[in-house]
């Protein structure tokens, strides 16, 4: 779901136009949604940026334990946490200057969205830039 009014137009220039998506959550396990969708995001011309506590380097990008470490702010915080946590990253994203936060299925906090939204920020939620991206017949 996208919180903002143009719903798909708002999509389609997430996914279309090249972009720095910093994937909270993304580390080098293969097995994790947030590694394919890392590769996918990259398959479209988008730069990558993982954000892990223990920082490593995923599909050649060198990562990051907090988005307060990266060197410019991201266009969009992809997040990948458990509920519980995405409160405190998408107030993360807000600090440092994010334009757009995406919640992965499954991740909720009305509270935080609330407050990505006060703070000028897009916000997708419920849904998967690979699923949309594919949807949109895009990679």
């Amino acid at each position: 779901m996208v919180t903002a009014p143009d719903e798909a137009h708002v999509v389609d220039d997430l996914l279309r136009t090249p972009r720095t998506w910093a994937v909270v959550g993304l580390s080098t396990n293969r097995a994790r949604a947030a590694y394919g969708v890392a590769a996918y995001l990259q398959r479209l011309g988008h730069t990558i940026v993982p954000v892990h506590p223990s920082a490593p380097t995923v599909h050649g990008a060198p990562g990051h334990a907090r988005l307060a470490d990266l060197p410019a702010p991201p266009d969009v915080v992809d997040v990948f946490v458990n509920s519980s946590r995405a409160g405190a990253v998408v107030d993360a994203a807000v600090e440092v200057g994010a334009r757009a936060v995406w919640l992965q299925p499954g991740v909720h906090d009305d509270a935080a969205v609330a407050r990505a939204r006060a703070a000028g920020l897009v916000v997708v939620q419920d849904t998967c830039p690979a699923v949309e991206g594919r949807a949109r017949g895009l990679g």
